[in-house]
């Protein structure tokens, strides 16, 4: 029963992609293209290296793993992203896009390099599609590409969520599109995907996770969004969820300076987890396994505009993450202060300098699981 019911979730998901295709002529795409000449090429490119060093003694400072031998490796030079991509427009309404980060390539780069690989059609602005390999809307991060972060990168749930199918790259179809809701303007996005991550042969198993966010914009002035998202799903026979809440918000405090905020909550169950445990180190019952975390990221912003140098920016990320609260729980905290100098529009260029704070509610040895204080070099440049 449970297979029927969900391949008759996607098949209904599916019938919605290709119901506007059988309704919508496309005249006016092809009087478009009688004037303007297709496909159109748009190639983007994003560079981050890093220098991190770790103050904490015996602990390696890119992976975060703790050596009890003394072997850890402290400070290092990294290659964070190599991005190169491209999007061809086929139409007024049809591109393709493609993304992929060579610096993966630094370590096994089974499941990863390939990130985005998507084809999208939008009828107008109320509704289009997207079929492949993409982010699923599912919070603030998830609509921000790691260039224009305002902290060195994503946060410990957008990750430990990614794990779980939820956020990051994910195979599968989208629905997206703006409606107004009385004078409200709402974006939405209803997802279906593989949940088992990006550059997969296959499915792990039969299930499906469905999620969806709405985002209302209740004040443009001040760029006051409130952000609702929820996924369901089946993974290896069981059920899944995962919901979210989240806000934004941005003051002009004087003529130079603006203050923009963050604030972001999620709880799910961590499936992911759970069948990573050998059967005999975990209950019976999937739901015991719980995630949940929270975080709130101030940015101080200004605008200076002198010469090259077109803002200078502060910010420090506090983050609270519990992979586990109801069994084993140990949660982290994480603080992440950061001051940023931004060349050029739309960080073209950008250094950074800061500290990435972990503390454990309990410190495991050899594992990652262990207190860091992190210092942190980063150097971006990008194209598009």
């Amino acid at each position: 029963m449970k297979l029927v019911s969900n391949f008759f979730g996607l098949r209904v998901f599916l019938l919605l992609l290709i119901f506007p295709f059988l309704s919508h002529g496309q005249t006016n795409e092809t009087n478009t293209q009688n004037e303007v000449k297709y496909p159109q090429l748009k190639f983007q490119g994003l560079f981050q290296g890093r220098y991190l060093s770790s103050f904490s003694n015996d602990v390696d400072a890119v992976t975060g793993l703790q050596h009890t031998d003394g072997k850890a490796v402290e400070n290092t030079f990294d290659i964070k992203r190599m991005r190169l991509g491209v999007t061809a427009k086929l139409g007024e309404s049809f591109d393709i896009s493609l993304l992929a980060n060579f610096a993966d390539f630094k370590s096994d780069p089974k499941g990863k390099v390939l990130e985005n690989a998507f084809s999208r059609y939008t009828f107008n602005k109320n509704i289009g599609f997207m079929v492949g390999q993409f982010r699923p809307a599912f919070g603030i991060e998830e609509t921000n590409p790691a260039d224009i972060l305002k902290s060195f990168d994503y946060s410990n749930q957008y990750n430990e969520f990614g794990n779980n199918g939820w956020t990051s790259f994910q195979i599968g179809a989208s629905m997206f599109g703006t409606f107004n809701l009385a004078s409200i303007p709402v974006t939405y996005a209803l997802s279906a995907v593989n949940g088992n991550g990006k550059d997969q042969v296959q499915d792990k198993d039969n299930g499906k996770q469905y999620s969806s966010r709405l985002v209302f914009e209740l004040s443009k002035k001040y760029n006051f969004n409130l952000g609702l998202n929820g996924g369901i799903g089946e993974v290896y026979n069981n059920k899944v969820f995962a919901v979210g809440v989240d806000v934004t918000a941005d003051f002009k405090l004087a003529d130079k300076w603006i203050l923009q905020t963050q604030l972001e909550g999620k709880q799910g169950i961590n499936h992911f987890l759970y069948y990573s445990l050998d059967t005999d180190a975990r209950t019976g019952n999937l739901n015991d396994y719980e995630m949940r975390g929270a975080y709130f990221l101030p940015n101080l912003r200004y605008e200076i505009k002198y010469q090259k140098l077109t803002a200078i920016e502060f910010s420090c990320r506090y983050e609270y993450f519990d992979r586990s609260f109801k069994i084993n729980s140990n949660a982290k905290q994480t603080y992440t202060p950061m001051v940023g100098l931004e060349f050029g529009k739309g960080y073209t260029g950008r250094i950074e300098m800061g500290m990435q704070l972990d503390n454990y509610k309990k410190n495991i040895p050899n594992t990652t699981n262990y207190d860091n204080n992190l210092f942190i070099i980063q150097f971006q440049g990008r194209f598009f």
